[in-house]
């Protein structure tokens, strides 16, 4: 590996954690206003939305981050 490859796994790395901090935020955002009295649905759906874009980008990091194994 040269290092521009070590570099670019970093960046996919601290962009992973970072994605799943986010997600894990706007779970814990959508469970506080579906625990309100009145919840925002219009908003609930939104921050549903986020999260399954980053679940998705989640996804694509760690497959570009997972070797390909030629059995």
């Amino acid at each position: 590996m040269n290092d521009d490859e070590d570099t670019s796994e970093e960046v996919l790395k601290a962009r992973l954690t970072e994605a799943r901090q986010d997600h894990a935020d706007l779970d814990a955002a959508v469970q506080a206003i579906a625990l309100s009295p009145l919840p925002d649905m219009l908003l609930i759906g939104r921050l549903k939305r986020k999260k399954l874009a980053l679940k998705d980008e989640i996804f694509r990091i760690e497959d570009l981050l997972t070797p390909d194994i030629i059995a």
